[in-house]
């Protein structure tokens, strides 16, 4: 298999923060195996992993083998770096069915199941830390490293520094633990380079010293830098929380208008993270949005290829399609191929009225105005319909006076009215 340039590749797009020296020439020498960890504390990941998950899709396609480990171990201790709290443990049972969840998502971007040298696997730590008791640990690793060694390290510095209510034992001894599953890789896969957010350094250059000194072996780092959004803000993060890639916490019509709508500085940058599109189809991209921004070039085939990466090609269209109902000139059929979650999300936010499903049977202009607040008087809801300015599930109404049915109820139970271009409403019949 031909090996590509993995460093470079990542490089114009971005993704590397810090590298260890040799770490390029190993990887220029021969097929590599790398590991980067996953947090398993939900039985999701987030759009916070994809870049990690991204850098071992590269890497498997620079023809190199990934392994993509669950911190089932560590999962029960809780990473210090980046937190000021500790974090609440996980139990077996949940750290399984959430590893299980984890690699269900893994394999729409990871290659897990060929038969290539490089194919990737999915390792938890726990395997080989439940049968580690405290002794052996602390006799066989422990005094490989130092308190000294371990007391430098910035995410130790700044808890000890004040941050949050310090640091436990627990947490301290993470780096250690961490820093096993590295030699234990190297010894066991051949796991020569560890990859990892930049936040990490200090753990995975813990790896490497452990292998030095215990096996004299040599192992290298590889770190991309954090991704904030461009106003510094965090990355990943709505009002309603993380975006995430299962689509019974963010469905894809919110997944995608996530990325539909970032800005046009952050749109440039996740390009290059977040799609495999190659640099010439990329620069291209940013020199056809810079001639018209406003038509949101970037953002659309950002969105398209992500949604379609993460979910599929007609979860893509689908997202697309919710999106005209709210912002173009989408049909009263496209609305009622809509599924309930969907609609409720396309519409969250818009006015909403409920009324009885005994009171169906009165008038469109009754509706408006008697059973809901959508229009203030009669009289102005019919000048409105007699000047073709409402519409009814994405119809006009011609008639004021038609009856409203239940076959007017979209998914049984809703009912759209738009009043001019832009003011919709929500009536829900109960």
């Amino acid at each position: 298999m031909e090996i590509k340039n993995f460093v470079e590749e990542l490089e114009w797009r971005g993704m590397i923060h810090t590298i260890m020296p040799g770490a390029k020439e190993q990887l220029q020498k021969e097929m590599t195996t790398a590991y980067l960890g996953i947090d398993p504390t939900a039985d999701s990941l987030h759009i916070g992993h994809l870049v990690g998950v991204m850098i071992l899709k590269h890497f498997q396609l620079c023809g190199h083998r990934p392994l993509a480990l669950v911190g089932g171990a560590t999962g029960m201790i809780g990473d210090p770096s980046g937190k000021s709290q500790e974090r609440n443990l996980l139990d077996e049972a949940t750290l399984r069915h959430n590893q299980e969840a984890i690699k269900r998502q893994l394999s729409k971007l990871l290659d897990f199941d060929s038969d290539a040298p490089n194919a990737a696997r999915l390792v938890n730590n726990y395997d080989w830390m439940k049968e580690f008791s405290f002794l052996d640990f602390i006799r066989d690793i422990g005094k490989l490293i130092t308190v000294n060694y371990m007391m430098a390290k910035d995410s130790v510095k700044k808890r000890f520094n004040g941050e949050g209510d310090g640091m436990s034992f627990t947490e301290f001894t993470y780096q250690l633990v961490q820093g096993y599953d590295f030699l234990y890789l190297y010894q066991n896969y051949g796991c020569k380079v560890q990859l990892g957010g930049s936040d990490q350094w200090g753990n995975i250059t813990t790896g490497t010293e452990l292998i030095r000194r215990k096996l004299d072996g040599e192992a290298f780092a590889i770190t991309c830098p954090l991704i904030t959004k461009a106003d510094g803000t965090k990355f990943g993060k709505t009002e309603s929380g993380n975006v995430w890639l299962d689509p019974r916490y963010t469905s894809p019509y919110k997944f995608y208008q996530f990325w539909l709508n970032v800005s046009d500085e952050d749109a440039k940058r996740y390009i290059k993270i977040f799609t495999l599109l190659g640099r010439e189809e990329i620069e291209s991209l940013i020199a056809e949005h810079d001639q018209a921004p406003h038509l949101r070039v970037l953002q659309k085939r950002l969105a398209e290829e992500i949604t379609t990466m993460i979910h599929s090609r007609e979860e893509y269209e689908k997202a697309v399609e919710a999106s005209q109902i709210l912002f173009g000139g989408a049909t009263s059929e496209a609305l009622r191929g809509l599924d309930e979650q969907t609609l409720l999300q396309v519409f969250e936010g818009v006015p909403q009225f409920t009324i009885a499903k005994s009171d169906l049977g009165m008038g469109f202009i009754d509706l408006c105005a008697e059973f809901t607040k959508i229009f203030p008087s009669k009289g102005e809801c019919r000048k409105m319909v007699q000047g073709g300015g409402v519409s009814l599930n994405k119809e006009k109404v011609q008639d004021g006076t038609r009856a409203i049915t239940e076959a007017d109820l979209i998914a049984g139970k809703y009912l759209l009215v738009q009043k001019g271009k832009k003011n919709y409403y929500l009536v829900t019949v109960a």
